[in-house]
């Protein structure tokens, strides 16, 4: 039989984990080991989980190593640990912000178990503002745009769709979200899991184009559902929209073949440019700054390992165009055009 772990990553999150992980330890089945790593909280998480969650596994880390360090160190951990019992066959890596109903993780494991060929799942996720709305953050599965644009089944850009079960067919995509991230334990494993150097934002994209590249499938499952707190309705910080550019130039980089990745690159870094003089002309001089840190540092992430990654995806490359890639430009869709609605593509 499968064995199958939730692995939620925490770091200072002592108001939140008493509001939904009450939901994980509740519709879970509880053949399936829930575990908590902390990375490195210093606001009294580790109090509240001990008093609060003792059937919750703990793995503590010493530091903050972000999202991407915080998982792999905790999984290598995990594994550490469990040397000589059984390990886990498949992961669930679940935000420290998501509530989950009851039977939100069998239809994941379901289908990593009948799909020999689906390396990652993910579930329809909606808000928890409001609980008939798709969530910013992945919605009801994750796509790209020719120039490397994530959206989403149920959210294009700013604009997020009311779910009427519109999107409820199990189907093939380019990205699962890592709000909620179900995977195969070898596969995260044999792929060194996330890029470290993304530290946050956009890794589980990076992740899911390497797992094509190497031959597996990524798809969502939408009789599994959760609800995502997030930060989508929120502003943007320039912290946020630093990771995004430059992670977002490093996986255009390492991931797209020969023939396309220097001309999308030089586009992309075009529009990033043009998106800086509109933050520029609104008076955001801290989000026309981080866009041109991403730039300045994307190019040292060159001289710091992202050549040999590239490469390393090329020599194990065997799917040249991953599923969930639309050949338009979005940015053209919407705001061009005024197609805001994912049916409308």
């Amino acid at each position: 039989m499968a064995t199958t772990k939730v692995v939620i990553l925490n770091w200072n999150g002592a108001e939140v984990l008493p509001r939904f992980l009450p939901s994980v330890v509740a519709g879970t089945p509880p053949e399936v080991e829930i575990v908590v790593a902390d990375n490195g909280s210093t606001d009294g998480s580790l109090e509240v989980l001990r008093r609060d969650f003792p059937s919750v596994r703990l793995i503590l880390l010493d530091r903050n190593y972000g999202f991407t360090g915080g998982y792999n160190r905790a999984l290598r951990a995990l594994e550490e640990e469990d040397e000589g019992r059984a390990k886990a066959d498949f992961y669930i890596l679940l935000n420290s912000d998501v509530e989950t109903p009851r039977g939100w993780s069998e239809p994941l494991v379901e289908m990593l178990r009948t799909h020999g060929d689906v390396a990652a799942v993910a579930p329809k996720v909606l808000s928890c503002y409001n609980r008939d709305t798709f969530e910013y953050a992945g919605a009801s599965g994750g796509f790209i745009d020719r120039l490397g644009y994530p959206f989403c089944r149920g959210r294009i850009m700013e604009t997020v769709e009311r779910d009427t079960g519109q999107y409820d067919d199990a189907r093939e995509v380019f990205w699962a979200t890592g709000a909620c991230f179900a995977c195969r334990a070898d596969v995260f494993r044999a792929l060194g899991g996330f890029d470290e150097s993304f530290f946050a934002h956009q890794e589980e994209l990076d992740l899911c184009w390497r797992m094509q590249s190497a031959g597996w499938r990524v798809m969502v499952e939408p009789r599994s559902r959760v609800f995502h707190l997030g930060a989508g309705t929120l502003p943007p910080s320039p912290q946020k929209l630093y990771f995004n550019y430059r992670n977002n130039l490093a996986m255009l980089y390492k991931n797209l073949p020969a023939g396309a990745m220097q001309a999308i690159v030089a586009t992309r870094m075009a529009l990033n440019a043009l998106a800086s003089a509109v933050y520029l002309a609104r008076g955001e001089g801290a989000n026309f700054r981080a866009v041109w840190r991403a730039h300045r540092d994307f190019f040292a992430m060159l001289g710091e390992g992202l050549r040999e990654k590239r490469r390393a995806v090329g020599a194990t490359r065997v799917v040249r165009r991953p599923a969930g890639v639309w050949r338009g430009s979005i940015l053209l869709s919407y705001i061009v055009l005024g197609k805001k609605w994912f049916s409308e593509l």
